[in-house]
């Protein structure tokens, strides 16, 4: 999935979650090969024709936008995308190893969209900030950002902050411009927003969102997903769907891992089979 043969150094690791940590977010270049980045955008052009998807209706979701929710289901050219292993390992030492895949959409930019209210992800969830991450964006540049495309927009620091934005306030921001190929990773608390598509083309992009494995995932994936399709998914992408028990105990069916039903075995004992006994 990378953009070429290299391998990314602990040290390199190390710095986008240093980044991560300080700033909020870090920028991936070069992280898509070209021909990877082209089948996505391809396989994105044919679902909109096929399914007719049009542009939503909400002044969030922009009504210059398309978006394609749950691309998992969609086809198996979206597979490998939450597996990048770049992105996964970041993601992994940001988060926790065993994290999960909260959703998987696009989100394509059309001329005459306008910017989209500041936001951060995880204001519905009820803890106080600043806290500890527990979600992370990979947004995929399937082409250039721009400031005058729609580049998303970002407050660096703003993770840190103690309260979400106030819906609709204007506030000071930066323009994540980057080349087609790129991924910018950010804290997922970090106020951020769609700019303003000024061009005439579309700025295209699929949003890759990681959550901590203990927290509930935006998207449902056992009910939005077809098990045998799942069934044929590479084993750490099934984990990430929610296949998987976190700390051997949250997700069990009936004491098992529910990757055992999936036909896999078990990664992990439960943690009453690793507790120790107590003496007789």
């Amino acid at each position: 999935m990378g953009a070429d043969d290299r391998t990314v150094s602990e040290a390199d690791l190390d710095g986008h979650v240093a980044r991560l940590r300080e700033d909020g977010f870090t920028v991936l270049r070069d992280a898509i090969a070209p021909e990877v980045r082209d089948g996505l955008r391809d396989a994105l052009t044919r679902l909109e024709a096929e399914q007719g998807l049009g542009f939503a209706r909400t002044r969030f979701e922009g009504t210059r936008t398309v978006r394609i929710y749950n691309l998992l289901a969609r086809g198996e050219a979206f597979w490998p995308v939450p597996l990048h292993p770049t992105v996964l390992a970041v993601a992994e030492r940001a988060l926790d190893p065993e994290l999960l895949l909260s959703s998987l959409s696009a989100i394509t930019l059309a001329p005459g969209q306008a910017a989209q209210p500041l936001h951060e992800d995880t204001q519905r969830i009820p803890l106080a900030r600043p806290r500890a991450p527990i979600a992370l964006n990979a947004i995929w540049a399937l082409s250039d950002f721009t400031e005058a495309n729609g580049a998303t927009r970002i407050v660096p620091g703003s993770h840190r902050f103690d309260a979400p934005p106030r819906y609709g306030a204007e506030h000071p921001t930066v323009a994540a411009e980057m080349p087609a190929g790129s991924i910018l990773l950010f804290d997922s608390a970090l106020w951020h927003g769609g700019g303003a598509n000024t061009t005439d083309a579309r700025r295209w992009a699929i949003a890759c969102y990681y959550c901590v494995g203990w927290m509930r995932q935006q998207e449902n994936q056992q009910i939005g997903l077809r098990v045998e399709d799942v069934r044929r998914m590479p084993r750490r992408l099934q984990q990430l769907c929610g296949w998987s028990v976190w700390h051997g105990q949250y997700g069990h069916v009936d004491n098992h891992d529910p990757i055992e039903f999936l036909g896999g075995e078990r990664a992990q004992p439960m943690i009453w089979e690793d507790a120790p006994r107590p003496r007789r």
